[in-house]
Order: C-alpha cells, then structure tokens, then sequence
C-alpha cells in the first residue's frame, strides 16, 4: 500500500492505458483495496459535498421520482439520494465495486447494478428524474468524452435534470491524467438535444476555498 491516496489508482491507470484498456483500471483498483493492498482515493466517509448543498436547496422527491448514480463506486452519494426519498440505481463498470457497495449497505433500497456508461441499457434513455454525474467523465481518456458526455445526458426523463460535478481544466491547458478534468467547453457539451443548461458555476465545499469544482445543474424540457 502507498502513503499518497492517489498513487495506486495513478498506477493501475497508467498500466490500463498502456494495454488500451482505458476502463479496466477502476475493477483492479477496487479488487486490490478489498484486499487491502491499495487505496480507492474517493472512498469518502460522506456523500459528495457539493452534491448534499445542491440537494439541501433543491424540492426534496416526490414518490416515485427515480435517481441515478453514475460511477457510483462504493455508494455514499447513491444512499443519500436513496434516504432524499428517490429511488435511486447506482451504477459502476468494476463489480467489486458493486459488490463492496451492497455488503456496506446490505438493507440499502438502492439498485445497485454493474454497466459500462459507454454501453448502458437501453432501458435507461430518458428514464430517470435526477441524473448525478460525479467525477466518472473526467476519469475517462479525452478520446472517449464524447460518447460518454452523450450517454449521461440521454438518461435523463422529460422534465427531468442533471446534476454535473467535476474538476476544472482551462480551455487547451494540456493534462496528464487520469483524471483528465472538464472543460467550459466539455461542461457546456452535455446540453443536447433539449437538455439545456440551467446553470454552472464554479464552486467549493463550505470551508475548502482552494478546492474548487465544476457544478452544472441541465433540465430536460
């Protein structure tokens, strides 16, 4: 195990890539934590902060309204929108990820589902009334943004929207990642069809000025 959070997914990222394998890193960095030999670095103890205050300010769910997790990892944001009253999926491409999630929580009401966000069910195109997109695009090679920028959007339902929240990258600022952040332009690209943009900002957690991050809210007309 490494003393800095972020060496090992730097690690199993980079040998990924160097086998074009640009997704399989996240299923070898969760089976290497479940047996304590790396650390998840976004394993936080507390749903995404920027989230929570959206949502602290946002109408609380209606029965029935349906919630997805995009990259849920190991769950914290899928279970807050679960206890909000959403029904909530919570989807991640490594199972051990999904497998971890349900044992942590193992009377959770959240679906919680192994997909590939380059290859989502069919079923889900507009389908759900909140759609939460956390720092999973930005883990994926520039090559890939698009295809997965357009399978987040088409998640969501009619009248329905999408909470994005990512890291910040200037306009042709050249960056060695994973993770690879966002974008104006990159942020600006999940508006399609007429999913439109309602507002981005750039923000940080209450008490963490210097740790600041996209968070772009998109309606669904």
């Amino acid at each position: 195990m490494t003393n800095s959070r972020d060496a090992d997914a730097t690690r199993l990222a980079t040998e990924s890539l160097r086998q074009d394998d640009p997704t399989g890193w996240f299923e070898r960095l969760y089976a290497a934590a479940a047996d304590g030999a790396a650390v998840v670095p976004w394993d936080a103890m507390e749903p995404n902060e920027l989230l929570v205050d959206w949502l602290e300010r946002h109408e609380r769910a209606d029965g029935g309204m349906r919630a997805i997790v995009v990259g849920c990892g190991l769950g914290r944001d899928a279970e807050h929108l679960a206890a909000l009253g959403f029904e909530t999926t919570g989807f991640d491409i490594a199972e051990t990820a999904i497998r971890t999630a349900r044992e942590r929580f193992p009377d959770s009401p959240v679906d919680y589902v192994v997909a590939d966000l380059l290859d989502p069910p069919a079923a889900w195109a507009g389908a759900f009334d909140l759609v939460v997109e956390s720092i999973t695009v930005q883990s994926l090679p520039v090559s890939l943004r698009a295809a997965a920028t357009a399978n987040v959007a088409r998640m969501v339902a009619p009248g329905g929207e999408l909470v994005v929240i990512a890291g910040i990258r200037e306009e042709g600022e050249e960056v060695d990642g994973p993770p690879w952040p966002l974008t104006r332009s990159e942020i600006d690209a999940f508006a399609v069809d007429d999913l439109r943009s309602i507002r981005v900002e750039q923000v940080s957690p209450a008490g963490r000025p210097g740790f600041t991050r996209w968070r772009a809210v998109f309606q669904r007309g």
